[in-house]
């Protein structure tokens, strides 16, 4: 199955829906989110997973593959913008900005924000198209959210 997300990430197929491409792009966002403070603790694996679990609704083995080749994207990728593009082509705004309030809870779950996973998510939220006024508003969401927890 690794095999597959990774050349589905290299070529997509134009006739094929690009599930699996979608899958791998926002796993690598959420790795590009974790690793900006260089330090990717138990929690934010934790939270990477039931966020990839939920929004894709795919099982444990899967999350861990997509973990892995997350992991390798980051490391030969020179940049976000492809694994953006993917997903501006497939999600509605509504869907992008909830991907930022996940990315947001993603750096606020350790209760310290790190200046570099702010402006990794500042970027992120350029790349996606989603405007500094949502980008404020999906922090104060995951602010929220994270004091329920």
């Amino acid at each position: 199955m690794l095999s597959r997300l990774l050349e589905k990430i290299r070529e997509p197929d134009a006739d094929e829906t690009p599930e699996h491409t979608l899958e791998l792009a926002a796993a690598v966002l959420f790795f590009e989110v974790a690793w900006a403070d260089h330090d990717i603790s138990d929690g934010e694996l934790v939270l990477v997973k039931d966020a990839l679990i939920s929004v894709f609704d795919i099982d444990e083995i899967a999350v861990d593959e997509l973990i892995e080749a997350s992991k390798e994207q980051h490391d030969e990728s020179v940049g976000m913008y492809r694994f953006t593009r993917i997903i501006v082509d497939a999600w509605t705004l509504d869907q992008r900005f909830d991907l930022i309030v996940q990315l947001w809870r993603l750096a606020l779950c350790d209760n310290q924000l790190d200046k570099y996973e702010e402006a990794t998510i500042r970027k992120i939220s350029e790349l996606l198209y989603v405007g500094h006024r949502k980008f404020i508003q999906a922090k104060l969401v995951a602010k929220r959210l994270a004091e329920k927890d």
